[in-house]
Parts: C-alpha cells; sequence; structure tokens
C-alpha cells in the first residue's frame, strides 16, 4: 500500500467516539481528511489521540506520524514517513 506523504486534516476534539471521517474541502481550498478524537484539545492530548488514530490506520509505528503544520489549530498537515 501507498502511504500519503502529506495529508491534510480537520481534527475534532472531544468527539462522541474516535473515527476518521470524509474528506471536504478546507479553507483554503485543499481537500481534508476530517478526523474525531475523544481527547480533549489541552495539554496535547488531542494531537496525541490523532497521531495515534492515524497510525493504526495507516498501519505505520506512531514515531512515523508526525504534525508538520497547526499544532494549536484543528487544520493540520501530517507527514506520514514511510
Amino acid at each position: 500500500m501507498s502511504l500519503p506523504r502529506l495529508l491534510h486534516v480537520k481534527l475534532t476534539p472531544k468527539a462522541a467516539s474516535e473515527r476518521i471521517g470524509e474528506s471536504r474541502q478546507g479553507p483554503a481550498g485543499v481537500m481534508e481528511l476530517a478526523v474525531y478524537v475523544t481527547a480533549p484539545p489541552d495539554k496535547n492530548k488531542a494531537n496525541e489521540a490523532l497521531i495515534r488514530l492515524l497510525a493504526k490506520h495507516f498501519d505505520v509505528a506512531p514515531s512515523r506520524v508526525v504534525i508538520i503544520r497547526g499544532h494549536i489549530s484543528r487544520h493540520k498537515v501530517i507527514e506520514i514517513q514511510e
């Protein structure tokens, strides 16, 4: 399976369940993957949950999923390293 190198994500913290949703056009005109996590957005908990969920989805180690941009924003750019 070929992994995407860069992935644009819209993160929704404090969701009812953790899941990866649909792709939709974001504010910058870029397609974003909707991701929902149950963790709150404080103390980096939502980002950590995002990394774990994407790592599981793409079947890679969590250390290979890196937030490139958007650490304190809902709109993030993620790099998935092979």
